[in-house]
Formats: structure tokens, sequence, C-alpha cells
């Protein structure tokens, strides 16, 4: 029994279903109105709520730090949910349970109202959670995945990205119109599968030739649980559907999230049996069934070498991390930014309702595509062409700037276009950034760095939404709260876009500074060269 639930692939299907619940920042529109009448907030105050959320899911160097310190003694204990990636989850639980709770008190009024920087706190808290989710989920698949961490990497990040979406289904069946209970839920059901679960999520790494074959099946249905969050966006908007239509789709997303739980068995057989052969062979024979079967170092013992495991201090002392930093700060500030004013850009250029709201629900599915396809796709340009990862993430960004542009230019269906090239492009950098840590690096302090790099996405998004849109658009709008028509945002996104293109020449430098590194040790890691 130890075999089946103690290995790398119920590993990933537990943080698979810890992915695909976690997201309840993702699904701030949902309950934000009740919030804010609640407490009587005007916008800007909510807005100000609102920015702690930001703040909150992408301030993780507290759950980085903590992984590093616990996964160390991940070892074969008899207490093993003491120890690891195990004690993040937990604490991220806690977190999110807390968070959500207190906000949740307050909005039934069980609380006297709490002062608006209390209700920041709690709403930190709430989004805080996820940062110890996704390090101790994305650090364990790719200790576990060594040969194939962009793979992994974008199947983790891509749950997460599709999260939004499946809750507001689930929103959509049981809540529809009782915003308090929704908030109550998003206390409960990240938290009661995290607790459920956490025990499974464990450092196993190992390496076999089918491994892409099963990470091929995990993303597979990755994709078709995309397709249909699609379907039913689009049918959303053509159809009414009925209370027994919405129980119905929300039966089919589990049967769909239940499905790599079959994978997982599957895989763990092959293994097993793999090691049963290896323990009847001759020495001879064991040696080249060893080839085909790697039990790689736990997290217990040196994960890489000292000078591919830097700490965060030694990593910020070097100009590979700002690179990175820097072309986070314009990739993904310049495409929170472009989402969180999804609105007001449909609203001045004479989008309904419907439409923009549309727009706001699939921009998750481009998310996700950008996140799972930038994964598998750079894997493929690593191992097959030899090419570092680092061009991944400036092809994205010279496709955001493209996106950009479109967005600027104001002709009819032009958001479309826009938010499909920008969605795709910001959900690939989320994939990219976690896996290129790793690589240059090391893992052994990733979630730290790539935590700390992950802040660049709420600073990026503070001067760029603030700074530059709220600045213009105001000053386009005069003396009125409104702004119609194609100038109300065409200066902010050309600005958009030159931050992109900044952003991708200072990426392109990262990849010709780190060429020779993933030829001479990236590349030979991987048994290429």
């Amino acid at each position: 029994m130890d075999n089946i639930v103690g290995n790398r692939w119920v590993a990933t299907v537990a943080s698979i279903w810890i992915q695909a619940t976690m997201g309840g920042s993702y699904a701030f529109g949902v309950y934000s109105p009740a919030l804010k009448s609640s407490q009587s907030y005007d916008q800007s105050t909510l807005d100000t709520v609102s920015v702690f959320k930001d703040i909150g899911a992408n301030a993780g160097v507290l759950s980085g730090l903590l992984y590093a310190a616990t996964a160390a003694s991940s070892g074969p204990h008899r207490w093993r949910c003491f120890h690891g990636p195990w004690i993040v989850l937990a604490a991220g639980a806690v977190q999110c349970f807390l968070g959500y709770f207190f906000m949740w008190l307050a909005v039934v009024g069980l609380i006297p109202r709490p002062p608006v920087p209390l209700m920041c706190f709690f709403m930190f808290l709430a989004a805080h959670a996820q940062t110890f989710f996704s390090t101790a989920n994305v650090v364990t698949g790719v200790l576990n995945f060594p040969e194939y961490n962009g793979t992994i990497v974008g199947i983790l990040k891509g749950f997460l990205g599709l999260t939004g979406a499946m809750t507001i289904q689930v929103y959509q069946a049981f809540f529809k119109g009782n915003q308090s209970t929704f908030i109550l839920m998003l206390a409960l059901l990240p938290t009661t599968v995290t607790f459920t679960v956490m025990c499974l999520v464990r450092i196993s790494p190992g390496s076999r030739p089918d491994d892409k074959k099963y990470l091929n099946h995990f993303s597979v249905v990755a994709l078709v649980l995309a397709a249909f969050i699609m379907i039913i966006i689009i049918l959303e908007n053509v159809i009414e559907f009925s209370r027994w239509a919405r129980f119905i789709t929300v039966a089919v997303l589990i049967v769909l999230l239940s499905l790599p739980l079959k994978t997982a068995i599957e895989a763990t057989r092959n293994e097993n049996m793999y090691r049963v052969l290896l323990e009847g062979e001759s020495p001879a024979e064991s040696v080249v069934a060893t080839e085909e079967y790697k039990v790689l170092p736990s997290a217990s013992d040196e994960i890489q070498p000292v000078e591919e495991s830097m700490d965060i201090l030694d990593a910020t002392c070097s100009l590979n991390f700002w690179l990175l930093f820097i072309a986070m700060s314009c990739g993904m500030g310049s495409g929170l930014a472009t989402i969180n004013n999804m609105s007001q850009i449909g609203q001045s250029l004479g989008y309904d309702m419907v439409k923009t709201n549309t727009l706001v629900s699939l921009w998750s599915i481009w998310n996700f595509l950008g996140r799972f396809g930038a994964g598998y796709i750079s894997d493929i340009l690593l191992r097959q062409k030899g090419l570092a990862r680092p061009l991944m993430i400036a092809i994205s960004l010279a496709t955001m700037t493209v996106g950009h542009l479109v967005i600027s230019l104001g002709f009819p269906g032009n958001l479309y276009i826009g938010t499909i090239l920008v969605g795709i492009c910001y959900g690939a950098q989320w994939s990219l950034m976690p896996t290129i840590t790793a690589e240059i690096f090391g893992v052994k302090h990733m979630g730290t760095i790539f935590n700390t790099i992950g802040i660049a996405s709420p600073i990026g998004t503070y001067f760029l939404s603030v700074w530059v849109i709220g600045n213009i658009y105001d000053r386009q709008a005069r003396n009125s709260n409104t702004c119609y028509g194609v100038h109300c945002f065409m200066s902010s996104f050309f600005i958009l876009a030159f931050v992109s293109f900044l952003g991708f020449l200072v990426a392109l430098t990262l990849f010709f500074r780190t060429r020779a590194f993933y030829k001479f040790v990236v590349l030979r890691r991987l048994h290429i060269l």
C-alpha cells in the first residue's frame, strides 16, 4: 500500500486536486459586491482591499523559506505528515480558512464591522495561502520529475489557471445570488481538500523512459477540462442554464478531475513491476534495467551541485536574477493590468456586459493554455533542439507586445484577438519563470527565489495600472467618471506595448547569457549530451 500512496504519481494527483481548488482570489469579482455592500465600501476602498489580494497572492517568500527549511527533513520518518511539503500545505490551509472565514463573519454580521486595514489583512491572509499551496506543489513536482520540469510545472500551473472558471461554475450551481455563503465555501473547500490529501504530496524523485507518456495523460485531462469549461462559458451566453444543468456541469468537472488518479495508479503499478524485475535479475541485467529506471536522490541529499544551488542572497547578487525579475515585471505586470481593466476597456469600446463578462471568463482558458503550452513546448525545444528556456519568455513577450498593440487600435473585435494573445503569454510566463529559476539557480531554494521574482507581478501591475492606465483614463474622461471611444486606452496600451517590448529585449539578453549554461550544465544533467 505504501508503494501506491507514497510515490511521485499519486503526489502529483494530490497536487492537481489542491491546485484545482485553491484559486479563490480569482473569483474576487463574484463575492466583491457582497463585501462592498455589507461593509459600505466605496469603489476606491474596495480596490484597496483588492490590491492586498494581489500582494498576498504573489508575495510568497515566506512559503519558499518554509519549504526550504522543511523539505530537508522529508526522509523516511515514522510520522511523515510532520515533515516536508505537508508542513507548507498545512500552513497554507490554515491561512486560507482564517482569511475567508473572518471575511464571511464580517459580511454576514456575526462580528462587528472590521476597520479597512483589518479587512485588508483578512484578504491578504486568504490570498497569501495560495503561495504556500503553489510552492509546495510546484517545487515537489520539479523534484519528482527532474527531466521534465517544464511539463510538470505547466500541468500544475495550468490547473491553477482553470480554478477560477471552475470555482465560478460551483458558485452558479450552488450559491448563485448568495455571495456570502460562497465566501464560506472558499474557506472550507480548499482547506478540507488540502488536509485530506496533503500527506500524499511527498518528495520521491525518479526517472523512467515512459514518464513523458503518463505526464501526457495528465496533459490530455487538463486540455479536455479546459475545452469543456470553454464550451460551457460559450453556451451560457447563448442559452439559459437550468439548476439541474448546473449540477450536471459540476458533476462532469468532478469526474474529469478524478481521471488523473487512474493514470497515477497505472504508472505506479508499472514502476513497481520494474522494481520487482530489478530485484530478480542478475547483476549484469540489473545494470541495463537500471538505465531504464533511476531512483534519484531525495531532498535530504544534495539536490544539485553547490554552484547550481544558490540561496536567495546569492541569487539576488547575480545579473541573471535581475534580468528575469525585470522581464517578469514587464510581462506579468502588463498582463495583469490588462485583465484588471477589462471591464472599463470593453465599456469604452461599446461592448455590452455579456460580451465583457465572456472575455473575462475566457481569460482563464487563455491563461491555462499559456501555462500548460509553454511548459510542454519549452521542454520539447530544450530536449530536441537544445534551445535555452529563456527564449520562450522572449517569444511570449514579443507576442504580448503585438497583443497590446491590437488592443490599442480599437478596431472591431480587437479585444477578442488582443486578450487571446495577452492571456496566453501572461499564463506562459507564470509557467516558465519557476522552471527557469530551478534550472539557473537550483531547486534547493527554488521556492524562495521564484516567489521573490513573483513579486515583480504586483509591482509592475501597480505602476502600469495606477500610474499609466488610471491616470491617462482619468485625463481622457475629464470631468466625467467614464470615457467612451478608442482614445480612452490607446495611449495606455501603446505604453504597455513598449514595456512588453522592453521586457522582450531583457529576456533576449538572458537567453544569450544562459545559452552556454544550458548547453554544458542543464542538457548534460538531462543526459542529452
